[in-house]
């Protein structure tokens, strides 16, 4: 470049220039921004800390009540916050809501998206992602509950979990896996038997393989052979992975409602930082 200096290749230049501000960055300035970082990391976790604990309240009281009775004074009594404290991080109960819900979405999906996709076959993915969220139901009664109160799933509205089983419909029906029919019509044949086996087994005295039961069941009402259907429905699930710290894995131990029984494991599971 003319009349300039050219950057690119001019490394030694812009290293001398780069440490000619060095000797203005003093020991105690160092120190000071250091302070500070950890200061806004510490109140970072803090935040995080708390929203996680209204979160958790608010499934809890979901789960038990309903969204519509629950408000907010029952979640800062559960939580133990100030109403001052709920309004800095949620500005409703519906907002605490929302967010929770998407929050436990973006966890299954993390959780079950990297097995379902593991699978070649689309009706071994439905299949799947069945039985994945339909243990929901065993390993995590509470986060299940929650979802079953809100009417998840429901086809008829938008939900991210959704566009991922569209998709693998979509494919099975395009492969002709599936038989052809209209992709709203698949999509009520895997909500209505998720929301279906989560009632079922978080109920005493479910059968201990309702899960495989019911993806059996979709692949039939999809048009897979029977034969085939069940021999898909009872492949051996890889291991999922969980986040250490996410809402699935700091609510698991709680009970759906008082008295309920202890979930027990189903899956083999693996927590992650």
């Amino acid at each position: 470049m003319s009349g300039g200096i050219d950057w690119r290749h001019n490394d030694k230049y812009v290293i001398m220039t780069l440490l000619s501000f060095l000797p203005t960055l003093t020991l105690g300035t160092i120190r000071a921004m250091q302070t500070q970082d950890h200061r806004q990391r510490v109140a970072a976790e803090r935040r995080e800390r708390m929203r996680a604990r209204l979160l958790a309240s608010a499934m809890r009281l979901v789960a038990e009540k309903g969204p519509a009775a629950t408000s907010i004074d029952d979640v800062i009594s559960a939580a133990e916050v100030s109403r001052g404290t709920f309004y800095k991080y949620f500005p409703s109960p519906d907002a605490l809501v929302r967010e929770l819900a998407i929050e436990i979405a973006n966890e299954l999906i993390a959780m079950a998206e990297p097995v379902v996709q593991s699978y070649k076959d689309p009706a071994e993915r439905v299949s799947s992602g069945i039985r994945l969220v339909a243990r929901l139901a065993t390993d995590h009664p509470l986060a299940a509950t929650f979802l079953v109160r809100l009417g998840w799933p429901d086809a008829r509205g938008p939900n991210m979990l959704l566009d991922f089983v569209k998709r693998d419909l979509t494919d099975g029906i395009q492969q002709g896996r599936f038989t052809r029919m209209p992709i709203a019509l698949a999509l009520n044949i895997v909500t209505g038997a998720v929301l279906g086996a989560t009632h079922c087994m978080l109920a005493p005295g479910c059968e201990s393989d309702f899960a495989e039961q019911t993806a059996a069941a979709a692949l039939r009402a999809l048009g897979v052979d029977a034969k085939r259907a069940d021999h898909i429905a009872r492949i051996p699930l890889k291991t999922v992975e969980i986040l250490s710290d996410g809402l699935l894995t700091e609510t698991s131990k709680i009970p759906a409602v008082p008295g309920a029984k202890a979930s027990r494991p189903t899956v083999e599971r693996r927590r992650v930082s």
